[in-house]
Parts: C-alpha cells; sequence; structure tokens
C-alpha cells in the first residue's frame, strides 16, 4: 500500500536536450509569472493571447513558492518557458518578422498515479489543427531549479522534465496530505470498504477521482458537470421506484383535471401531449370556474353557441 502521510506543430527542430537558464525567473527578461503572455517590447499583435485562466494553484504547499517564477531552456533557435502554476511558451530566436511564439499549455490540473502526484498538466495551448497543445511537465529531483528537457512525443503534445529540489524527500508528492482533513476522512472510509470488500477495486478508484476533483487536483470533465447538473433537476427520478410512484401520482392529478373539466362542461379531447398540460388544463380550468353560476342566461350557454344575446327578440 502506497504510504499517505498527513494544425501542424509550429516549425522546431527535434527538441531532447539543451541549455536551462537554471534558477529564478526567467521568462522576457526575468519579469516573473505570465511575462511570457504579455511582454511589452512586443508588438501588440505578436502578443500571446491566453485561451483562458490558469487554474488556482494547488498540490503540495512546498511547491506554491514556485508560483510566479519562470523558468527557460533553449535548444537550437528555440527559447521554452515554464511558468508553474501558469503556462508553458515557445518563441522562436531570430530575427524574422514572423518568427514563432505560442502558448504550449495553461496550467490545468495534476496527473495523479498511485496516490503521487506526478506530474503537471498544462492544457488549452494555441490551436494546432483541430485541437489544442498541451504538455505535461514532469517533476523530478534536482540541485537546483531548472528547466532540463523538452520534448514532442506526439504532434502537439510536449513533455518537460523541469528539475527542483522541492521533490527529492520521498513523501514530497503524495496526495493524502494535500487534503483537508474531511476529504482524508472520505479516503480513510473507501479504503476501509475495500479492505471489507464492499466496493471493487473500480469503485475504489472512481472515490478517490471524486475526492481528487472535490480538493480542486483534477478537473471534472464537461460530460461530468452536465451529469452533475442532469442529477440536480431530476434527483427524484433517480430510481425505478421513485421514478413509478411519480408516475401514479400525476396519473391521479390528471385524472382530477379531466373530472373537474367534465364537471363544467368542458370538451375534452384524448391527445394526451396537448390535452394534458398543466398550462392546458389549468386555463380551461381558470375559465370554468370564473363563470356566473347564477341561474342567468348565462347557464343556458350551451357548448359550440357563439354566446351572442339579441335581447330585443
Amino acid at each position: 500500500m502506497v504510504p499517505r502521510l498527513g494544425g501542424a506543430a509550429a516549425p522546431r527542430p527535434s527538441v531532447s536536450s539543451g541549455r536551462g537558464d537554471g534558477d529564478g525567473p526567467a521568462a522576457a527578461g526575468g519579469t516573473g509569472r505570465g511575462a511570457g503572455l504579455n511582454n511589452p517590447f512586443l508588438p501588440q499583435t505578436n502578443r500571446l493571447q491566453p485561451k483562458m485562466s490558469p487554474s488556482p494553484v494547488s498540490g503540495p504547499a512546498h511547491l506554491f513558492r514556485l508560483a510566479g517564477k519562470c523558468f527557460s531552456f533553449v535548444e537550437s533557435t528555440y527559447k521554452y518557458e515554464f511558468c508553474p502554476f501558469h503556462n508553458v511558451t515557445q518563441h522562436e530566436q531570430t530575427f524574422r518578422w514572423n518568427a514563432y511564439s505560442g502558448i504550449l499549455g495553461i496550467w490545468h490540473e495534476w496527473e495523479i498515479d498511485n496516490n503521487t502526484f506526478v506530474g503537471m498538466w498544462m492544457r488549452e495551448g494555441d490551436s494546432c489543427e483541430t485541437k489544442s497543445r498541451q504538455t505535461k511537465v514532469h517533476l523530478v529531483c534536482g540541485k537546483s531549479n531548472k528547466l532540463a528537457y523538452v520534448s514532442e512525443p506526439s504532434t502537439c503534445v510536449y513533455s518537460l522534465t523541469f528539475e527542483t529540489p522541492l521533490v527529492c524527500h520521498p513523501h514530497s508528492l503524495l496526495v493524502y496530505p494535500t487534503l483537508t482533513e474531511a476529504l482524508q476522512k472520505k479516503w480513510d472510509e473507501a479504503e476501509q470498504l475495500l479492505y471489507d470488500e464492499l466496493i471493487t477495486g473500480q469503485g475504489y478508484k472512481k472515490i478517490l477521482k471524486d475526492i481528487f476533483e472535490e480538493a480542486g487536483l483534477l478537473k471534472a470533465t464537461e460530460e461530468k458537470e452536465v451529469e452533475k447538473q442532469n442529477k440536480k433537476i431530476s434527483f427524484e427520478f433517480e430510481t425505478v421506484e421513485k421514478c413509478s410512484k411519480e408516475y401514479k401520482q400525476l396519473s391521479k392529478e390528471i385524472k382530477t383535471l379531466k373530472d373537474l373539466l367534465s364537471q363544467h362542461g368542458i370538451a375534452y379531447k384524448g391527445n394526451f401531449a396537448e390535452n394534458t398540460s398543466v398550462e392546458h388544463v389549468s386555463h380551461k380550468l381558470a375559465t370554468a370556474v370564473t363563470t356566473p353560476l347564477n341561474g342567468s342566461k348565462d347557464d343556458e350557454h350551451l357548448h359550440g353557441d357563439t354566446g351572442i344575446w339579441n335581447d330585443t327578440v
């Protein structure tokens, strides 16, 4: 058991290794967080435009000190900038008027494996044919904070290796200690259920994923957000038993409304879809009950009569 303490790609060469600038702010002359996105020395038309804002800072608290800093890596004529919890950018180092600069990803969520943080996902970068560029940043132990390696294992999906002494301790990337007490309790309960064989391994993983999403470590998919909204709307129909009960209740109410319509002489056609809606029946009923029932000529108004009276006849 794991311990749980407390288009096409932009023109660029095949990147394998290179020179990192080392520790400290580096983007756009060392201006720190976000400098890669809005460099004041670039013409307005060349400034990078992010599609979304970064996710909130999350994960191990000792890594939060990296927020606001940027680290660069140069390979051939390309410079890569990694700003933890913010973005990854790529800049072509040339004097050409159309030198390439682009966003390779914006801070989105953690990748968690074996209940351990194994990487940072930067998503929703610049468009690449029908998808967006994205980057996975691997955190590895190193003597100093530096961007050490860049590659592109598949088209428009990049891989960065970031070295830092902040992850050298064997427990530095465990997920459990980063959770609130309430979420830790949920995790403990799930583990007990798994131990008692009351849930499957798959069920256990699903519970953990929900916990990580609630903690803000993972982003819920759009489909899951829609599912949550639908669950709120149709909560009363979540079981067959409840659905059957509600159906019987609605049928009873419809029958009552039909009887009322019949009592007031209102014709009822058997088209359920057109004549049993709440608005339709309520309107007819309201018309019926507002008709005076005092024995006047109104009582003699027959169905189909125009209702026009001529007292001179």
